[in-house]
């Protein structure tokens, strides 16, 4: 085998010596090899073949060195000290390393520095590592009182903390980083007790003796523990030697071009991790065991998911970005334990080498990208190294939400660099963790008081929630499908009218469609699936084009729902990628679940995050929606929807207002789900809103068949919808509100004089002859097939049906207004005229 630290060695005279044990030598070069760092301040760099930076290796062999480290910290420290111990690791490069460390430990909180400063969270301290391609570093904790130890917000002067500091790099060459390090700590927080860990101590002669005096100078005890250890000799000049050798090889640094035309472009396919709620992304902010015990359980799901993306992989490369490395670690980890393949792990980083094809070279082949997560001190060039070449037929990159940007999607990004050297990219996002707190500036002698909000629930999913398959959508509600909350009709509309009870704190009665209506439906599914196909792409790439390349769908449970599913569905079908969709309640009058809002900005950027409903009305939810959201930072409040009649948006599949089968059904269309429910006493002020799953209803339920009679479709109306969505790009799509206008003359000119009382358009009447008392309908003269199933369900309840001239809908549902029992009936069939 040939050391791949041997090129530089010849050419330069850099060595690694060994530490005079037996094996020394060989030990240390199995760690590390050498390259040329293409930086002013030092030559070469010291190439880890176990901490999964710049190359690519096993997750277990990474995380099992930092672990093992931690383990033997702990035997150093023993079992109470450890308990009072904090890890902090050093960005970027040994940011998983800590982790692990911490890990091993077992019983510690951890913090990693960063170069990420975090607007409104305070500086607990930082430092300069003046080798380092970038130098400042943060340390920008949520709990200002971890570095504090057990002295707490508010220390007795002079006080010195028991509790012991574990300080991670990946080298120790000159200390001077650590050593710095320790003393501004010190000034802030005095403690009795460093340990400083690194996967090999490379001091010098001269350096080593600066510990002990260190340790003497402060007054505290300081242990250096190591993987491996050994020196390195530096022959005179070496940092000009250095810079001719990196300057005669630049032209080599890029990746040559292979023989003949580019690969075609590549499809990346997202991946859905479901990661647990209030786990943070790593430690940036502080990672407690409290994290560590969420994460632990949630690790092989997320595994599962990626390996069920992976397909026939057999050589996969799991690859980091920049700081957050602890995070993809532990999924590779998980990842080998769940496929068949070769896995392998790395990171992107900021620091520029010399890329040289030769095996005793240590950096063999090098991707430049620009940066992707719009770093504080601006933009500029990132890399990722061993990569190209290397035979990965599947590479899984992981990044932090706050990196998931155009920039990484564009064309000479990081992922389209990956797509040119291997046959499958998944892109995975981890939701970026901000402290729901700001963090005090000041010791606070209350902190003990701060009550932190409670963690709230994964997603309910199918097939225990909704007959949907699993990664078709979350839905962000809690399960009351043992609870009694459907009420006759009647008495619910006498109820809301009457002022008594709001139409969301019960349930109508599951409507059972007779053997007629069901082959309605059918038939109404057939005539209507290629149009809804059409209307489904035509929104899904007006998204995609306009609103923004990530989106997260949320639809509005539960009309929304199966238009969600559509899109998720039309965007893997047409691009190859996983869109991930959530369900969330919006109630008239009441505002969208907060706590649902919650969960989706810990989890994605709000930014991202494009509301979906099947259609609209004269747009009342839209304006709710409008109204709630301006209480929440970084949602946008427009919708998309199917159809848009009333004109109330501008993303839409369609402004003509037709039938779309799913709302010809109630749950049976829709996933067996209710619609939405929030009442006091069932949904607290830390619960999602509510709804029931109506499993005995399985027989009757064509969800699935809805779903795939309108996908099957898409390929036929694809040029349509190009056609189409470069037409819509070009136009006016400005709201004209033509159907609330339409709403309010209606309302008066039938003596109603309440517009929550008039529902336009196909699915709001259908809705009212399913859900509410119905006193007529409004159809408009020479209206077809799309109200054959309004005037079924309207003879059926004995409702009158009236064609009207003018109608800017294809049809009106009015609700009968100051509705009683003694009015209509007692099973609201005996319907008064005007």
């Amino acid at each position: 085998m040939v050391w791949s630290g041997s090129w530089v060695t010849e050419r330069l005279g850099v060595e690694l010596v060994g530490d005079g044990k037996p094996d020394g030598d060989r030990e240390l070069k199995d760690l590390l090899g050498l390259a040329l760092r293409r930086n002013p301040k030092r030559a070469h760099l010291l190439v880890s073949n176990v901490l999964g930076k710049h190359v690519p290796q096993k997750p277990s062999v990474v995380y099992g060195t930092g672990f093992e480290l931690g383990h033997r910290v702990r035997e150093l420290l023993g079992d109470a000290e450890a308990r009072r111990a904090v890890v902090l690791g050093y960005a970027e490069t040994a940011t998983g390393l800590g982790h692990a460390v911490a890990d091993g430990l077992g019983v510690a909180p951890y913090l990693h520095s960063t170069r990420r400063p975090v607007e409104g969270v305070a500086r607990a301290g930082g430092f300069e590592e003046s080798h380092s391609h970038a130098t400042s570093h943060l340390l920008l904790p949520e709990d200002p009182d971890l570095l504090a130890g057990d002295l707490g917000p508010a220390p007795l002067p002079g006080a010195v903390s028991d509790a012991p500091l574990v300080l991670v790099d990946d080298e120790f060459s000159t200390g001077n980083t650590v050593l710095n390090t320790i003393r501004a700590l010190h000034e802030r927080y005095p403690r009795s007790r460093y340990v400083i860990v690194a996967l090999v101590d490379m001091r010098s002669p001269a350096d080593r003796g600066r510990l002990a005096e260190f340790a003497a100078e402060i007054g505290a005890r300081v242990d250096l523990v190591a993987r491996g250890s050994g020196t390195v000799t530096l022959p005179e000049g070496v940092l000009e030697k250095g810079r001719a050798l990196v300057a005669a090889h630049e032209s080599e640094a890029a990746v040559p071009a292979g023989p003949g035309a580019a690969p075609a472009p590549r499809t990346c396919t997202r991946v859905d991790l479901r990661w647990p709620a209030g786990v943070p992304d790593g430690g940036r902010h502080g990672f407690t065991p409290a994290h560590r015990a969420a994460l632990e359980p949630a690790l092989p799901a997320m595994a599962v998911r990626i390996a069920g993306a992976l397909g026939d992989a057999r050589r996969v490369l799991v690859l980091g970005f920049e700081e957050l490395m602890y995070a993809p670690l532990r999924l590779g980890t998980a990842l080998e334990d769940h496929t068949d393949a070769e896995v392998r792990y790395s990171t992107t980083t900021r620091s520029p080498v010399l890329a040289v094809d030769d095996p005793g070279y240590a950096i063999r082949t090098r991707l430049v990208f620009p940066a992707h997560d719009d770093p504080a001190d601006g933009p500029g060039d990132r890399y990722v190294y061993n990569v190209a070449g290397a035979g990965f037929d599947a590479v899984v990159l992981a990044v932090d939400s706050a990196a998931d940007t155009p920039e990484l999607h564009a064309p000479d990004g990081l992922l389209a660099q990956l797509a040119a050297h291997t046959d499958h990219v998944l892109l995975a996002v981890v939701p970026s963790y901000t402290p729901p707190y700001v963090a005090r500036s000041v010791p606070d002698p209350h902190a003990s008081e701060r009550q932190e909000p409670p963690m709230l629930p994964e997603p309910l999913r199918g097939p225990d929630f909704s007959s949907y398959a699993p990664d078709e959508v979350g839905w962000l509600l809690q399960d009351l499908s043992d609870t009694e909350l459907e009420a006759p009709t009647e008495e619910r509309e006498e109820a809301i009218q009457s002022g008594g009870a709001h139409y969301a704190e019960s349930l109508p009665v599951e409507y059972q469609p007779s053997d007629q209506y069901q082959e309605l439906f059918k038939a109404a599914l057939e005539l209507s699936a290629a149009r809804v196909a059409r209307a489904v792409g035509t929104v899904t790439e007006t998204v995609l084009a306009e609103r923004t390349p990530r989106p997260v769908l949320v639809s509005l449970a539960r009309a929304g729902t199966p238009v969600g599913v559509l899109m998720r569905r039309w965007a893997r079908h047409r691009h190859g990628i996983d869109l991930p969709h959530y369900a969330v309640s919006i109630v008239r009058g009441r505002g969208i679940d907060a706590n649902a809002l919650r969960w989706l900005a810990a989890h994605h950027d709000p930014a991202d995050v494009v509301f979906v409903d099947g259609w609209t009305g004269k747009g009342a939810i839209t304006r709710e929606l409008s109204a709630a959201l301006a209480e929440f930072d970084g949602f946008d409040p427009e919708i998309a929807v199917l159809a848009d009649p009333g004109g109330c948006v501008r993303t839409y599949g369609t402004r003509e207002d037709f039938l779309i089968p799913s709302a010809c059904l109630n749950s049976t269309v829709s996933g067996l789900i209710s619609r939405t429910v929030l009442r006091a006493d069932l949904v607290g002020p830390e619960d999602f809103h509510g709804a029931k799953f109506y499993r005995e209803l399985a027989d009757t339920d064509v969800s699935g068949h809805f779903l795939d009679t309108v996908a099957a479709h898409f390929d036929e109306v694809a040029d349509a919808v190009d056609a189409e969505v470069k037409e819509l790009l070009a136009a006016d799509r400005a709201p004209t509100w033509e159907g609330w206008a339409a709403v309010e003359r209606i309302s008066e000119e039938y003596g109603i004089h309440d517009v929550n009382l008039v529902k336009p358009g196909v699915g709001e009447t259908t809705r009212v002859l399913l859900r509410r008392v119905p006193w007529k309908i409004l159809a408009k003269r020479g209206a077809g097939a799309d109200l054959e199933h309004i005037r079924l369900l309207a003879e059926q309840r004995g409702v009158p049906v009236e064609e009207v001239d003018s109608l800017p809908y294809t049809c009106v549902g009015l609700i009968h207004p100051k509705y009683t029992r003694g009015a209509t009936g007692s099973d609201g069939r005996a319907v008064e005229s005007k």
